[in-house]
């Protein structure tokens, strides 16, 4: 049966002042597409309800305007600006870019080579023969994809760089005895429809089957692998963050779909583009600051996670917006703890068929105070159930690696080694370091220092690894939840959530459940070239010699700069192209679609639940005399140790129940550690004003 075709400007709001301003047409009634039924600001009648959107983001989306009026504004680039984007590009992937052997071995990519080819065409263009600016953006990004490094992307100037194309819906995908399918789990609030509503399943988009559709467009970007180019066809087939994907070739998109009573329909909608101003904070990545040389982050990720926020959470951006009241209360079940950072987190306590469980939810690694984020995740997991707990990564596509790494202690009694990076060695990167050898209160490269110049006589192709994180700062809380710990990841989650899971599974904290086969396998730091600029400008004077000249039209680029190995068992592993693999695949279902997660957060209780709980409550006692009673309640573990002061105080043999320690009154702290064989399995610490 052939489908059911609701024409563009079906989608409607139901309020009055919608209907007054389309001229009260009904539902499937097609618009006149040269303006008739435009509202005052352009818009066409399907996006009219854009003016009644909620208060915290009205001022954005009643701004948008379609496709064609965006794109009459675009394109202002002259021949010479051009040729110094080239050049410009040309010295961030010949000389910083960390991962360039590693592609052109994977991927038989030479972006150096595309890069020459490109500026030797600029060279014999004039002003009249350049050709369209859409055709050069789609040449540069097409030569910065070819690497597959979400990392190193060409930024485009404006007006393309603060701007989101959207249609007014996400899709999201679920199998059914292995095969996918593809549903809409989320509605821009106040965009209504007779049969296009969430949990209809898309068949087709603008005449293409659907997987091939988000195949397709899987190809405009540059996952590293498999799964991570699927899920960023995906994630980039309703939402195009400008600033990394030119706008798309058509004005509408036409879908097919299955409404909920089971029939075949189809919708056309325009896209429509909006000036993307909501934020969650985060580091400024082009200044010349600590954080920013210490960012891991899938910039069109960020983006597209800020937008969506706007598109279909605006509570949450309200919320950002007031002073929360904090609560000391454990979480109900069900209910959601408050916390502080609304757009970077969520946690919750859930209820599911073995008891609750708490849940955390971890949007964002990309904060300016990464000490204040762990802390409040300290808190927050402190009101959660202590017994399980899900940490929850999918979608969070990184951000600041101190803020990655430093999180991990706070779930297990090891020392966290955090993850080693490298930089390539070149002349460049070499001036680069030397000027930066001895700067501890800025951008400190004097760890990388001697052994890029030791490659000189060495032929080294990288320099000796070293962590971003400082280890004081990753170890520094030590274990704060001694409950089980489960982390779920999806193939989204990169750059410093790629290095918080592989840190999570090389220092052995719990299981990974996956949704998808791997991570998005982003293993590196990544710099701006307004940031690697200013190295060589600052501190004073600046280097007469540079090879970095300032952008045209607020046009950037970015490189992954230093490269990330992993620890432990699997020392010297790069993480690039090579991502962290799940202990266990889940294959979403339509009821997780529909229903929060249910079956998923059920499947990860089920492993939460076989693992061992160990039990280390220490509890001071008053002092008494020279010494201070200890009573602590231990399970599942053979000895303890205590340390008072951080030295070696006693170790005794335990069994499940109540032990009393007796330590010096005068220790200003101390520490237990309780061992299953050889396994340091849990610790517990208390200090003493």
């Amino acid at each position: 049966m052939a489908p059911k075709t609701t024409k563009a400007g079906s989608a409607r709001s139901n309020s009055k002042r919608s209907s007054k301003k389309a001229g009260g047409k009904k539902a499937g009634q097609a618009p006149d597409r040269e303006g008739t039924d435009a509202d005052s600001h352009g818009r066409p009648e399907s996006a009219i309800y854009l003016a009644d959107t909620h208060r915290a983001v009205r001022s954005e989306l009643n701004a948008a305007e379609d496709l064609p009026t965006f794109v009459a504004t675009a394109g202002t680039l002259s021949l010479q600006q051009r040729r110094r984007l080239v050049e410009q590009a040309q010295v961030l992937i010949g000389d910083n870019y960390v991962h360039l052997p590693l592609k052109r071995a994977m991927h038989a990519a030479d972006p150096v080579q595309a890069l020459r080819l490109l500026a030797h065409r600029l060279e014999s263009a004039t002003a009249s023969n350049m050709g369209p600016e859409s055709g050069f953006h789609a040449e540069m990004l097409r030569i910065f994809a070819s690497v597959r490094d979400l990392h190193t992307n060409y930024l485009l100037p404006a007006p393309f760089a603060s701007r989101v194309a959207f249609v007014p819906f996400d899709a999201e995908e679920y199998f059914v005895d292995g095969n996918r399918h593809y549903q809409v789990s989320h509605l821009v609030p106040g965009f209504t429809h007779p049969t296009f509503k969430e949990g209809v399943e898309l068949t087709s988009w603008s005449g293409v089957p659907m997987d091939r559709a988000v195949e397709v467009n899987a190809d405009r970007f540059a996952g590293s692998n498999l799964a991570a180019r699927h899920a960023r066809g995906l994630q980039f087939l309703t939402l195009r963050p400008l600033i990394q994907s030119l706008p798309p070739d058509e004005n509408w998109v036409e879908v097919g779909y299955i409404d909920l009573n089971g029939q075949s329909q189809s919708l056309r909608h325009d896209w429509m583009v909006f000036n993307n101003q909501n934020t969650a904070g985060g580091v400024d990545a082009n200044a010349m600051d600590p954080g920013a040389a210490a960012l891991g982050i899938d910039l069109g990720l960020e983006v597209a996670t800020q937008a969506k926020r706007t598109l279909f959470s605006p509570q949450v951006v309200a919320a950002a917006e007031r002073t929360p009241r904090l609560s000391k209360k454990a979480a109900e079940v069900g209910a959601d703890v408050v916390t502080t950072l609304p757009q970077v987190l969520r946690a919750r306590s859930i209820d599911t068929s073995g008891g609750p469980v708490g849940h955390l939810r971890i949007f964002t690694f990309n904060v300016d105070d990464p000490g204040g984020f762990v802390a409040e995740i300290e808190r927050l997991v402190g009101l959660l159930p202590q017994d399980k707990l899900i940490i929850d990564v999918r979608g969070n596509g990184g951000g600041h690696i101190f803020a990655s790494e430093g999180l991990l202690q706070l779930f297990t009694p090891r020392t966290i080694s955090p993850e080693p990076t490298q930089f390539i060695v070149t002349p460049l990167n070499r001036r680069i370091c030397r000027r930066h050898r001895a700067n501890p209160a800025g951008i400190d490269l004097g760890p990388w220092t001697a052994s890029i110049e030791q490659a000189v006589q060495t032929s080294a192709v990288y320099s000796s690894g070293h962590p971003i994180t400082p280890p004081e700062f990753a170890n520094g809380r030590g274990q704060r939840y001694r409950g089980r710990v489960l982390c779920i990841t999806d193939a989204r989650c990169y750059s410093a959530t790629d290095i918080f899971a592989a840190g999570f599974q090389d220092h052995g904290i719990g299981p990974i459940l996956g949704v998808d086969d791997n991570t998005g396998a982003g293993g590196a730091n990544v710099w701006t070239h307004e940031l690697l600029r200013l190295l060589l400008q600052l501190p004073s004077p600046a280097d007469s010699q540079t090879p970095y000249a300032s952008l045209p039209g607020g046009a950037n680029m970015r490189v992954a700069v230093r490269r990330t190995l992993r620890v432990h068992d699997r020392a010297g592993t790069p993480l690039e192209d090579l991502g962290v693999e799940p202990d266990e695949r889940w294959l979403l279902t339509r009821n997780d679609l529909l229903n929060g997660n249910a079956d998923l957060m059920e499947r990860a209780a089920e492993m939460l639940e076989a693992m061992p709980l160990r039990v280390l409550a220490p509890v001071a006692k008053a002092v008494t005399g020279d010494a201070r009673p200890i009573e602590v309640t231990t399970n599942n573990f053979g000895r303890l140790d205590t340390y008072v002061d951080d030295r070696p105080f006693e170790s005794r043999n335990v069994n499940q129940g109540v032990t009393t320690v007796e330590i010096p009154a005068d220790g200003a702290s101390v520490r237990f550690e309780g061992w299953s064989g050889t396994d340091l399995v849990v610790s517990a610490r208390l200090d003493f004003s």
